[in-house]
């Protein structure tokens, strides 16, 4: 298996007749997928994806791809391909738009309906669509790409098959193998096979689940639980899911109907969601069930259900407001229902519990996926993936979309299958991999970092700042002010000490005055100490004092000011 080296050096020019793939996002991380392909000087992009913030990123609210590495190279992009609608994979477009607009644009026809509504959120105009169904084959410049159905949490998700004279790369996207899906849409494993026949080079596979053994449980058992839910709730329902789950709101709309509820949706990107899955034959809602949310409050709690944003607790979200019991409309009682019928992102347990404690906290019962089955993966489990590398028998393995433990299970599988340990590749992000003579190997490293979004900002926070960021929220901030004669270079005033999420009491910093009076008097004596110099005195000299006394390492703020 080759591994990727902290050491590895700027690609050579990729061999004439090669196939170079540049993961941008998604490889070391669940989310901000994005993987440039290069062949013949032309570029194709596969995905675009947000990834979002965890605890450790205060302020941020998006994190976008690095597209530096093909910035100056943006005019030879040939389209971008993707694979389904969720925002892990198309978030980020609006911001690669806004650097090249007009971008051929390759989807299915709900992916290409969930990006046009957030194009115009960004006021980008629309560039060219091609939207694609499975079993159709397109041309970009040296790229022939052929769409192959997979079956997903969210439907019309496909798998691209990229030809290339350097052979055949096969890119699952995010897919599972559920054999009685609700839209009766199966991964076409027939075509996998056929494929594999053909003769595969690459293999690109998605590994979220390679760590959970057997199959992914299906859809179609979320129901029955559903329905109990709904049989023994008496009051209002509230269902938490993704605004992009699809196939859980139609068994919310189906439960209700069975149960005489009428159903209202809360959360602005939940309406938008279902209003063009409806339009587009996506979504089934039967006659009389959906009402305005704020019509729903005019029922008996017991005809009443809400599908909400914030399943994963995000600040601002419907859940969050109706936990904390700030949303306009929607006041949680004793005995309410409430189903978070979601996965549990890696890095947003924390956030999740402090919503499902606080809706607790108002006597609400909660069900979730760790006490019912209201929730499956929307990915492949190892059983599927051992069976897709016995039909594909592909040459060569490129584990994706995964944390570093995902794709290294995923490895193992494709090893265990016969695929030659030498030809898995475990690459990361910006690790780049040669598809050359058949034979996959890693070439080099390009610089491939962050971007975090902070409101209008894009790329403006620096892991620096979200250091200082994580300081002053775990820490707080001391603010020392002294004045000192410019001629004299003696303190002529202060010092002041302030501080904040710290030590609000301003005296218990009397012990440290003296100690910083005497360091500059010491330094005024010496002679030649600027203000500069003075400022870090000062942090020096109340640093040691507060991780001496306190344990404690705040940011610290010295102000000198020579008058």
């Amino acid at each position: 298996m080759s591994h990727p080296h902290p050491e590895l050096s700027t690609p050579a020019p990729l061999a004439v007749g090669g196939l170079r793939i540049i993961p941008l996002g998604g490889l070391g991380e669940v989310g901000r997928n994005m993987t440039v392909f290069e062949y013949d000087d032309r570029l194709l992009i596969v995905d675009c994806g947000v990834l979002f913030p965890e605890d450790h990123h205060p302020g941020v609210d998006l994190i976008l791809p690095d597209f530096e590495p093909i910035r100056d190279r943006l005019d030879k992009v040939e389209a971008l391909v993707l694979t389904h609608g969720h925002e892990d994979h198309i978030g980020a477009t609006p911001y690669l738009l806004r650097e090249r607009g007009d971008i051929p644009l390759v989807g299915s026809e709900l992916t290409l309906a969930l990006l046009d509504s957030k194009l115009r959120e960004h006021r980008l105009k629309e560039t060219v669509h091609h939207v694609v169904e499975e079993g159709e084959t397109i041309t970009f410049g040296p790229f022939v790409l052929e769409f192959i159905a997979v079956n997903h949490s969210i439907p019309d998700a496909l798998a691209v098959v990229i030809r290339t004279g350097a052979g055949v790369v096969l890119h699952t996207g995010d897919f599972k193998m559920d054999q009685l899906p609700l839209d009766g849409r199966i991964t076409d494993l027939n075509e996998f096979a056929r494929l594999g026949d053909e003769g595969v080079d690459l293999f690109m596979t998605d590994s979220t689940n390679a760590e959970v053994p057997g199959f992914t449980t299906s859809e179609k058992d979320i129901g029955p639980v559903l329905d109990r839910v709904f049989a023994k709730s008496s009051q209002r329902i509230i269902v938490a899911c993704f605004a992009s789950h699809i196939h859980r709101v139609q068994q919310v709309l189906d439960a209700a109907v069975a149960h005489n509820r009428k159903v209202a949706y809360v959360g602005r990107s939940m309406v938008r969601n279902m209003a063009i899955a409806k339009e587009l034959g996506y979504l089934h809602v039967p006659a009389g069930v959906l009402v305005d949310a704020k019509e729903l409050a005019d029922l008996p709690v017991d005809r009443q259900v809400l599908v909400s944003t914030g399943s994963q607790g995000e600040p601002l979200s419907a859940l969050s407001r109706i936990a904390q019991r700030t949303h306009s409309f929607v006041h949680l009682e004793q005995g309410d229902t409430v189903v978070l019928a979601s996965s549990l992102i890696p890095g947003n347990e924390n956030a999740v519990y402090r919503v499902i404690n606080g809706l607790s906290r108002w006597g609400a019962n909660i069900v979730h996926k760790g006490n019912a089955l209201v929730h499956v993966s929307g990915h492949a489990s190892a059983g599927e993936l051992l069976y897709c590398y016995n039909i594909v028998k592909p040459r060569n393995v490129l584990p994706i979309h995964g944390e570093i433990r995902h794709m290294r299970a995923n490895a193992e599988l494709a090893i265990a299958t016969g695929v030659p340990r030498d030809r898995v590749v475990m690459a990361e992000d910006g690790v780049v991999v040669d598809l050359v003579d058949g034979v996959a190997t890693i070439a080099g490293k390009v610089e491939c970092g962050y971007v975090f979004v902070d409101g209008s900002a894009i790329g403006d926070v620096t892991e620096s700042k979200l250091k200082d960021r994580r300081i002053l929220s775990e820490e707080g901030f001391i603010s020392v002010i002294v004045v000192v004669d410019s001629v004299t270079g003696k303190v002529s005033g202060g010092p002041e000490i302030h501080a904040r999420g710290f030590a609000e009491d301003d005296s218990t910093f009397d012990a440290i005055k003296k100690p910083i009076m005497d360091a500059l008097a010491r330094a005024a004596a010496e002679g030649g100490a600027d203000s500069y110099q003075m400022q870090q005195i000062v942090r020096r000299v109340v640093g040691r004092w507060v991780n001496k006394t306190h344990r404690r390492r705040p940011m610290i703020i010295p102000v000198v000011i020579e008058a």
